[in-house]
C-alpha cells in the first residue's frame, strides 16, 4: 500500500476483478461439465455404430466405449449398409422428409396468416382470443390425443393414403407457432404496411409482399421446429398410419421404423446405434444451418401478447 492510500482512512482495495475472475471460472467449469453430460451419449452412439458385437462387449465399462473402432472400419460400413438397405430405413426417412415438407409449407401459410391477424388487425373478441392462445400453449398435447384421434377417424376414416392426412393436418396447426408469429409481426413497423397500401396492396398483398419478406428469422425458426417435430414424432403416426405389408411402400415415418428395427431378431448393437446416427444427422444439419435465424427470431419476438 503506497503513501497516497495510507492517507485515506476509508480506503478499501477493489475486489471486483477477483470476484469477476471467480465467476468466470465457475461459469466455464459448469459449462464444461454440462457439455460433457450432453456430448458423452452422442460420442457413445457414434463409437458403438462402428463396432461389431465382440468389440462392443470388450469396450463396455472402459473409455474405449466412447472411441470408434478405427481398426475395423469395414464393420462400420456394414452396420450402416445393413440399416439403410437391409432394413429399408431410407423409405421411412423419405416419408418423414415428405411429411415435414408439407407440414412446413402449410404451417407457415396458415399460422403465419393467423399471427398476422392477431398482430395487425383489430376485431371484436381479439383480447379473448389472445387469452385462449396463451391458455392452449400450456395445455399438454397428450390431453388432446384421444379426442383428436376420434375426430380424425370420423372425418378421414383412416384408410391407407387417407390416413396420411391424419398425420399432416393436425401437425399443420400450432398454437405455439401462431404465438411466435404474432410476437414477431408486432415488432414490424406499421409504416411498411401503410406504404404498401398507398401503392394499392390489399391485406393479403401486404402479408405476402411486405410482411413475409421481412420475416425470414421467424420463418426459419418455425420451419426448424416443424421439421424437428415431424421427424421426431412417434406416438401419433403409430396410432394413425397402418403397418407396412409385404410388397407395399410403408407409410410410417422414421421414428416408428427405429422401433421396428430394434425388435428385429439378430440385429446387433452397432446396427441399432447406426440407425440412431442416421436419424440424428438431419436434425443436426437443419439446426446448424438455421441457428442464426433461430436466434434472431427469438430475439425479435418479444414477450407480450
Amino acid at each position: 500500500m503506497d503513501k497516497f492510500t495510507q492517507d485515506l482512512p476509508n480506503f478499501r482495495p477493489n475486489k471486483a476483478p477477483v470476484r469477476k475472475n471467480v465467476k468466470e471460472i465457475v461459469y466455464y467449469v459448469v459449462g464444461i461439465i454440462l457439455s460433457l453430460i450432453f456430448i458423452l451419449p452422442i460420442l457413445y452412439m457414434l463409437a458403438t455404430s462402428t463396432k461389431g458385437e465382440v468389440a462392443y462387449a470388450e469396450s463396455v465399462g472402459t473409455l474405449n466405449m466412447f472411441l470408434p473402432d478405427l481398426a475395423h472400419l469395414g464393420i462400420a460400413f456394414e452396420n450402416y449398409k445393413n440399416v439403410l438397405l437391409g432394413y429399408d430405413i431410407w423409405k421411412y426417412a423419405l416419408n418423414s422428409f415428405l411429411y415435414a415438407g408439407i407440414v412446413i409449407v402449410i404451417n407457415i401459410l396458415v399460422n403465419g396468416l393467423a399471427g398476422y391477424v392477431m398482430a395487425k388487425l383489430v376485431f371484436p373478441g381479439k383480447r379473448l382470443l389472445s387469452f385462449l392462445i396463451i391458455f392452449l400453449i400450456v395445455v399438454p398435447v397428450e390431453t388432446s390425443i384421444i379426442p383428436l384421434y376420434s375426430i380424425v377417424k370420423i372425418m378421414l376414416g383412416l384408410k391407407q393414403q387417407m390416413s396420411v392426412l391424419g398425420v399432416i393436418l393436425p401437425a399443420s396447426i400450432s398454437i405455439f407457432n401462431i404465438f411466435l408469429f404474432t410476437q414477431f409481426f408486432q415488432n414490424i413497423p406499421k409504416e411498411y404496411e401503410e406504404a404498401a397500401r398507398i401503392d394499392g396492396a390489399n391485406t393479403l398483398g401486404v402479408f405476402f409482399k411486405v410482411i413475409m419478406p421481412l420475416s425470414k428469422p421467424i420463418l426459419a425458426t418455425v420451419a426448424v421446429f416443424c421439421f424437428i417435430g415431424v421427424w421426431n414424432d412417434y406416438l401419433w403416426p403409430s396410432m394413425i398410419l397402418p403397418s407396412a405389408s409385404d410388397g407395399t411402400w410403408p407409410l410410417l415415418p422414421i421414428q416408428t421404423a427405429l422401433t421396428t428395427i430394434q425388435s428385429i431378431e439378430g440385429i446387433t448393437t452397432g446396427e441399432i446405434m447406426a440407425s440412431l446416427v442416421i436419424t440424428s444427422i438431419p436434425i443436426f444439419v437443419t439446426y446448424v444451418a438455421a441457428q442464426k435465424y433461430i436466434v434472431q427470431g427469438f430475439g425479435t419476438s418479444g414477450l407480450k401478447m
